[in-house]
């Protein structure tokens, strides 16, 4: 996951095949993580359909738990994905399970980047009021965070745009 979020395509596409190949009967393996990770390459790609295509595979198994615990990221990609599509209503729902089930995503930075995309698919919406909030909620939980990351900077810059 982290070679295909940091966008090294390559080597991200060759660890899913070798996965793949080495783990055959692995089931969370294979229909939740392997899809989520090759959606992660299709956005990479901008492409949306892609990877709303592969994250089919992983609805069933979003709640499961693993190696790793509960991450919701196929949720989180989804929600990407819609936001990319320019389609905020599906957009705004995957996030907000995120949120409705935050139990799940603990102190785990899909948490709170989930109130970010929130907000980004109520300013897609026209809905300033709730886009407001969302901000508001995600800029609180990084209150304390070095000011120069660079996706606080853009939260900054989007919500500044809302005033």
């Amino acid at each position: 996951m982290a070679l295909s979020r940091t966008g090294d395509i390559t080597r991200a596409h060759a660890l899913v095949e070798a996965l793949r190949k080495d783990h055959p009967s692995d089931t969370l393996l294979n229909n939740y993580w392997l899809p989520t990770i090759e959606a992660s390459l299709a956005l990479q790609q901008k492409n949306q359909a892609r990877a709303l295509d592969q994250l089919q595979t992983a609805v069933p198994y979003e709640l499961s738990t693993g190696l790793w615990g509960f991450l919701m990221y196929a949720p989180y990609l989804r929600g990407q994905a819609y936001l990319m599509a320019k389609d905020p209503k599906p957009a705004a729902a995957e996030f907000q399970k995120i949120l409705d089930d935050r139990g799940l995503v603990v102190n785990r930075i899909l948490g709170s980047l989930a109130h970010l995309g929130l907000g980004r698919a109520y300013v897609l919406a026209g809905d300033q009021q709730k886009a407001r909030a969302a901000y508001q909620d995600f800029l609180a939980l990084w209150k304390d965070a070095d000011p120069d990351i660079p996706i606080l900077e853009q939260a900054k810059a989007e919500y500044a745009r809302l005033q």
